[in-house]
């Protein structure tokens, strides 16, 4: 069965983004853009929320990224994506399909696909998501890649939780850049 990895940027002081929703604070160089490639190639399906999708939609099909980050361009656009939303009525990004309800039986039958590649399930910020995607279990693995910043003040990846979650250790590594990656699976 694939898992679900929920794929963060944070800063040592837990926030996902500047307080207006920033994200100029995170610290990616070339060592960073082959491992987020490698997790791309190892990955079937892409999940958003709508913030997070409007976001990665309008930079992933611009001639910035294109010229910037070509590898991830072609990766990004070209993976199916599953953008759950209540307020949008469409979604145009390539291989995307909007859903406005029914999570847990899309992320079960998502995880259960006939078609087993092998490959895993990337979900990519939007914490209001996956406090939901906590909320009933549904979040295999969490791999946090944490910045060396403090940003002081933003907003916090793990909000509305309402309940602690123990997780275990399972992988680690250090980018030369001084960004640490954190992998967890929940217990």
């Amino acid at each position: 069965m694939k898992k679900l990895i929920s794929f963060q940027m944070m800063t040592l002081d837990g926030y996902f983004e500047g307080p207006g929703g920033e994200l100029d604070w995170h610290n990616a160089d070339e060592e960073f853009n082959e491992f987020s490639v490698s997790q791309l190639r190892n990955a079937d399906t892409l999940v958003f929320g709508r913030k997070t999708y409007e976001m990665m939609e309008r930079f992933w099909t611009s001639a910035f990224a294109e010229e910037t980050d070509a590898a991830t361009t072609v990766l990004m656009n070209d993976l199916p994506k599953v953008v759950f939303s209540e307020t949008l009525h469409e979604v145009r990004w390539t291989n995307a399909v909007l859903y406005n309800k029914d999570l847990k039986e899309v992320i079960q039958a998502l995880r259960s696909s006939e078609e087993n590649t092998g490959k895993d399930i990337l979900l990519f910020g939007s914490a209001d998501l996956a406090s939901s995607l906590i909320e009933n279990g549904l979040i295999d693995e969490f791999r946090i890649i944490v910045n060396p910043l403090v940003l002081g003040s933003g907003i916090p990846f793990f909000k509305n939780s309402g309940h602690r979650l123990k997780m275990k250790l399972i992988n680690s590594m250090v980018f030369n850049s001084g960004n640490v990656l954190l992998c967890y699976e929940p217990q």
